[in-house]
């Protein structure tokens, strides 16, 4: 079945989706940060196929999310490293990994991230880099750019209109 590609679309959540949105690649990339690197690690962790396993880890490399290195030349293996935009993808695991714990962990947590340091549970919370202040429905709305399509202009007026209901929270420094 062929896949619908999103890589053109202008929304950046589409662009993303369709370079890790298969649950596979985002897997692999889970297992990346766990510091696996080799095919047949990333094979024994995942319990897939070696067709689909090499699918996904051709599509990451070529996404320039992975890197290729050879590591081995008799026989030639190949070791799957993290690039710069690869390591920029953790921040999004880790808020899968925290929304899964809080939201789908019926029968409890099995692992949770704790501060290196410390050895105490973080708590995964998104930050404006500028205001410091967390990212939250109710503090943004959706500003379309100059390369915005007539749909990503209708959906910010949309979600602006939507929001209009509801003032957005105060800043730390009122409370």
């Amino acid at each position: 079945m062929q896949k619908t590609r999103f890589d053109n679309m202008p929304c950046p959540v589409a662009r993303s989706l369709d370079r890790v949105g298969e649950w596979w690649s985002i897997l692999i990339l889970r297992d990346a940060f766990h510091g696996l690197s080799r095919f047949d690690e990333f094979q024994q962790s995942l319990g897939l196929s070696p067709t689909i396993l090499t699918r996904r880890l051709k599509f990451l490399v070529e996404s320039g999310i992975l890197h290729k290195q050879r590591y081995q030349t008799r026989p030639v293996r190949y070791e799957y490293l993290l690039t710069e935009r690869g390591n920029d993808f953790f921040p999004v695991l880790a808020a899968l990994f925290h929304w899964g714990n809080t939201h789908l962990a019926d029968d409890g947590i099995s692992a949770e991230l704790v501060d290196r340091r410390t050895g105490q549970p973080i708590r995964v919370q998104l930050i404006d880099s500028i205001t410091q202040q967390p990212i939250a429905l109710h503090n943004i709305t959706l500003a379309p750019e100059p390369a915005a399509t007539e749909g990503m202009r209708q959906r910010a007026a949309l979600m602006q209109q939507h929001l209009s209901a509801f003032p957005p929270e105060s800043s730390k420094e009122s409370l």
